[in-house]
């Protein structure tokens, strides 16, 4: 599944402080899938969103 990436937020954040959980939930109230993931390369939570396959060209 290909994904598109809304925003990252780096993984030392403040302690009790989730920006990218935050960020997806406000996300997922606008109606889009949003759910964080760990980049670990670049120690980074990832909000993403799927994107669509494209149509088969025939």
């Amino acid at each position: 599944m290909r994904r598109t990436v809304l925003e990252r937020f780096p993984a030392g954040g403040p302690r009790g402080h989730w920006p990218a959980e935050e960020f997806a939930r406000d996300r997922r109230n606008e109606g889009l899938a949003a759910e964080v993931v760990m980049d670990l390369e670049s120690d980074a939570f990832l909000v993403v969103v799927p994107r669509p396959a494209p149509e088969p060209a025939v």
